[in-house]
């Protein structure tokens, strides 16, 4: 019975045609922050620590309320697929200077529960080498480090977007 929900999930993401998907796979840029200020909950990652995994790379900021009511949703896909070999790294760009203070950063991972690897992106180099411009945004890496697919906005369990996302893990994690 699981296989064949797979199997649904990929001939229904196969048939969608939607702006989200990358219109063309490529590598995903190397973290623009290597100390361990800045990375929360994590050593310090590098792009080696992505291969063999599928990442969901989670671009937040802590004042955005599209962001926080996503965490639940994020929590639940972590906790489903982190045991096949599937991780979060969320990115944390702020929006206004107050989201910049690590001691308000940290406080905020505590009250939302996120044990992923956070990287503070204080000055926005990441969100600009990857083209960002949404909060939140998802880009899913496959095993080789490439990025496959993007999504932005707010998500939800059982909302066709979070179904689109985890066909899309559940379709990579099988490569």
């Amino acid at each position: 019975m699981r296989y064949m929900k797979i199997i649904f999930r990929l001939i229904f993401l196969l048939s969608l045609t939607t702006f989200s998907y990358a219109d063309k796979v490529y590598d995903l840029p190397g973290f623009t922050q290597s100390t361990q200020k800045e990375w929360l909950n994590s050593q310090p990652l590098g792009k080696k620590d992505l291969l063999g995994k599928v990442t969901l790379v989670d671009f937040w900021t802590f004042d955005c309320w599209n962001c926080y009511r996503s965490f639940p949703w994020l929590h639940e896909v972590e906790n489903s697929y982190k045991a096949k070999g599937f991780q979060i790294i969320g990115i944390h760009s702020p929006e206004f200077d107050h989201e910049k203070i690590h001691s308000n950063i940290k406080d905020k991972i505590k009250q939302f529960k996120i044990s992923n690897a956070v990287m503070v992106d204080n000055d926005m180099a990441f969100w600009r080498a990857m083209k960002n411009r949404y909060w939140p945004s998802y880009y899913i890496v496959d095993k080789k480090g490439q990025v496959r697919a993007n999504f932005i906005g707010e998500t939800h369990k059982n909302s066709s977007q979070a179904d689109k996302i985890e066909a899309l893990i559940e379709a990579l994690l099988l490569e």
